[in-house]
């Protein structure tokens, strides 16, 4: 798999909404291993097709409970409230404490196109909800409370 540039805050793509994935080929699944393997060499916790330069509704996730691959995302149902710090790999170096959801549940297909439902908590709610938000043209800078040193 090949390791992808991640865009960077300035970066006009990162602010356009993402079109729906139709085709469910090779192309998809290559794009899906290299996000994420480039996620894992970055040490993030999720990324967003945008991040690489591609405008598709395409999103892998991994906070220490292995890979998930969300493609057309949405969020149906939210529950509770969690703050917490937050950084993205578009925005190095940058961390500010975020208020989300703590339960999550979204809606989206798999790399084969086949519609599931999986919910999250804590901090996998945390990152569906700012890895969904990429693929709307939105960076959680708009979101932050207070920065942190």
């Amino acid at each position: 798999m090949a390791i992808r540039e991640i865009r960077k805050k300035g970066d006009e793509i990162l602010y356009k909404k993402c079109k729906e994935v139709k085709n469910f080929d090779n192309k998809l699944h290559i794009l899906l291993d290299d996000m994420y393997d480039t996620m894992k060499k970055q040490e993030g916790a999720g990324l967003a097709a945008p991040q690489v330069g591609i405008l598709k509704r395409a999103v892998v996730i991994d906070v220490g409970q292995g890979r998930i691959e969300l493609i057309n995302p949405e969020i149906i149902e939210e529950s509770g409230e969690q703050t917490g710090s937050e950084g993205c790999l578009s925005v190095p170096g940058v961390w500010g404490e975020v208020t989300r959801p703590n339960v999550v549940t979204v809606k989206a297909q798999d790399r084969n196109g086949k519609w599931f439902k999986m919910t999250g908590e804590g901090l996998l709610a945390r990152a569906m909800c700012h890895e969904t938000e990429h693929l709307d043209g939105k960076l959680f800078l708009d979101r932050v409370t207070k920065f942190i040193d």
